[in-house]
Order: C-alpha cells, then sequence, then structure tokens
C-alpha cells in the first residue's frame, strides 16, 4: 500500500513492479543481475479520486502514455529494493505535484514613485545623450 496523503493511497494491486537489467557499464554483475525496476500505474482503472486522474492526465509529462498509464524506470540504486523504494516515492511525489493548485496571479500596477524614478532616469539619460551630438557654433 502507497499512502500518497492522509485521505488517499493505493493499493498494491494496481502498481506494476517488473525487475529488469539496468543500462550502462556495471562491471561483472551488469548482464546477469536485474536490478533496475519498471513501474507501470494505469491511472484510470486506479482507485484515486476523480480530482486525481484529471489532474495526472492533464499533465504534459513524458512518463504518461496516451493510454493514461505512468512508467517509471528505477535504475539509480545498486540493489532492486532500493530501485523499488524509489519508484514509488518517484510515483507518490508526481500524483502529489499534480494535485497543487497555483496560486491566481493578481495583476499589480507601478507605484507613483517608481513612475517619477523612471521619468527622472529618463530625462537624465536624454540630456547625456544629446551632449554626443555635433557641437554647433
Amino acid at each position: 500500500m502507497l499512502k500518497i496523503s492522509n485521505t488517499v493511497s493505493l493499493n498494491s494491486w494496481e502498481i506494476q513492479l517488473t525487475a529488469i537489467r539496468a543500462q550502462g557499464a556495471g562491471g561483472q554483475n551488469v548482464n546477469k543481475v536485474s536490478s533496475a525496476i519498471h513501474l507501470k500505474f494505469d491511472i484510470q482503472h486506479s482507485t484515486l479520486p476523480s480530482f486525481y486522474k484529471e489532474r495526472l492526465l492533464a499533465l504534459n509529462d513524458t512518463r504518461i502514455s496516451k493510454d493514461g498509464v505512468i512508467t517509471i524506470k528505477a535504475q539509480q540504486f545498486r540493489t532492486q529494493e532500493q530501485n523499488k523504494e524509489d519508484a514509488l516515492n518517484r510515483l507518490a511525489e508526481m500524483i502529489r505535484a499534480a494535485t497543487v493548485v497555483q496560486k491566481a496571479r493578481k495583476d499589480t500596477r507601478p507605484t507613483k514613485g517608481s513612475k517619477e524614478r523612471r521619468l527622472k532616469a529618463k530625462g537624465i539619460k536624454s540630456q547625456t545623450k544629446s551632449l554626443r551630438g555635433r557641437m554647433r557654433d
């Protein structure tokens, strides 16, 4: 069971974990030991509340397929158990991040003082540039 929040958790049957061989250089055990983990999680057939499902499916993430299946590959650690924990933590973090609602931006106006400072600086810059011109008799 994977706990997402106080009220939301995922059952173990909803998450499919598969052991695979890790990529890259690894020495003697690289071709013999399946230490990497492929995690697959079907959003639409899960027990997540509809709000969570909608937010996850709306994400523009390469780990989410068009069918609504999240695929996470964990191969950072040397042991299969650590990679399994890493994959589950990344899934939980992804679900939590999808439910965070962005704060609405409130339009602001420049203050009177900032307008005056801008105009004063503009006048000084203009005066400096006008002195660069050709001198007349």
